[in-house]
């Protein structure tokens, strides 16, 4: 019999969960340890920072949920990994041993890194977590009684874009129907060398179609764009040319902001040797196992990725839904032969498939591999977009409360895309 222990309860450390359980049979432990009792669906916090969506429209208490699949469950969180000893020391003191563990936790979000970022302790809004959401939500509700200049974007070592973008057209399609998009100015500020690069290099035309719609939108861009600091009202933005030289500084003044932040690992195994690189993410090789400590493995936004391409304002490779379920169903696999006695040999594929709900559109994105040179590229704008978003996510809180193990992003995306099986 052995312990599996799954340090995270998102959309990767559930369904690891889930498909564990059915993988391996009740024979063998299997543990989720989360710093929160609650599932929540991070796709949907820009529509809650909007009030498309409340709360309780995205987020599942989570330990009923596993206890009907015989999953154990805590909300305490890891203080620490020690690999050494292949226990996690938990956030009361206690340690739990492991025989494999499987890091699931997603990022720290890494506000402190630029003065006045965030909403905590800044003048920033985000939507990464579905409390700094409704958070949003909460100053987006003031900001419509007086309207004035938007700024939205990601900042330099940022590695998520895609919610940058949609709260972009969100924001602008919400003004539109209330009647206030002419007093609103909007900026969309990013790390990015062009828009429509999304720290994947671009997939397919990308480019010409963000710059088209970002034009019919009237919403202006600074691209190769640095944040200096961040005032009450105010944002110095330091803009950069392709050799990574300051040409330009910009005093964006703004009522209303939302800037994606740059990730850095949890703190949990942050400076654990030999685990993570400098910026705290878990090193894996093709088996998504940690070189070092082979039982540990990683999944979703916590793996490190290097970038294929230095770009002249830092930015980083972002793991999309469905590359996360590939490294899950590899992860499955992976230890399902380790503990049966076999060598492990599942690979992820890293595909990238992206859906862009655009308020009332929406733009779909087929990368594979995600990282180029690709043997696919393909990228759609249409209303169907935007209805396959409110179906995956009705598709995948249901997953979550029934435990089906499924890969729905796949098959629930290929089926609206027309398109049968990725090769």
């Amino acid at each position: 019999m052995a312990k599996i222990v799954i340090m995270g309860a998102g959309i990767g450390g559930v369904s690891l969960a889930y498909e564990l359980r059915e993988a391996l049979g009740a024979e063998n432990d299997i543990m989720v340890v989360s710093d929160s009792p609650e599932f929540q669906f991070v796709p949907s916090n820009p529509w809650v920072a909007v009030d498309w969506r409340k709360r309780k429209d995205v987020v599942i208490e989570i330990e009923p949920c596993l206890k009907r699949k015989k999953i154990d469950f805590s909300p305490v969180g890891v203080r620490k990994v020690h690999p050494q000893q292949n226990q996690i020391e938990l956030n009361d003191g206690s340690m739990m041993d492991y025989d494999y563990l499987a890091i699931a936790t997603g990022p720290r979000l890494a506000f402190d890194e630029i003065e006045g970022l965030g909403p905590v302790n800044g003048y920033t809004e985000s939507v990464c977590h579905v409390d700094h959401a409704v958070t949003a939500r909460e100053k987006w509700e003031e900001f419509i009684k007086e309207p004035g200049p938007v700024v939205i974007g990601a900042a330099q070592m940022a590695s998520c874009f895609g919610p940058a973008y949609e709260f972009s057209f969100i924001v602008d399609a919400d003004l539109r129907k209330r009647k206030l998009r002419h007093k609103v100015p909007i900026t969309y500020i990013t790390s990015e060398p062009y828009v429509g690069h999304m720290g994947l290099d671009g997939v397919g035309d990308s480019k010409s179609l963000m710059e088209s719609e970002f034009r019919d939108r009237h919403i202006d861009w600074i691209t190769n764009a640095k944040i200096v600091k961040i005032e009450d009202g105010s944002m110095i933005v330091a803009e950069h040319n392709n050799d990574g030289e300051e040409i330009k500084r910009h005093e964006l003044p703004f009522k209303y902001s939302m800037i994606l932040p740059a990730f850095t690992g949890i703190v949990a195994v942050m400076r654990v040797e030999g685990l993570v690189n400098p910026r705290g993410f878990v090193l894996v090789d093709d088996q998504q196992r940690n070189p070092t400590y082979p039982n540990i493995y990683a999944v979703g936004v916590c793996v490190a990725i290097a970038p294929q391409k230095v770009t002249p304002v830092p930015t980083g490779v972002p793991k999309t839904g469905y590359m996360i379920e590939s490294m899950v169903a590899a992860t499955v696999k992976n230890i399902r032969s380790c503990i049966a006695g076999e060598q492990p040999v599942a690979e992820a594929t890293w595909n990238a498939i992206c859906l862009a709900d655009m308020g009332d559109t929406g733009m779909a994105f087929v990368a594979l591999p995600q990282i180029p040179p690709r043997n696919v590229t393909w990228a759609k704008k249409g209303k169907w977009v935007h209805l396959a978003k409110i179906g995956f996510e009705k598709y995948f809180m249901r997953k979550v409360r029934k435990g089906d193990t499924d890969p729905i992003h796949e098959k629930f995306i290929l089926k609206m895309m027309g398109i049968e099986k990725l090769k």
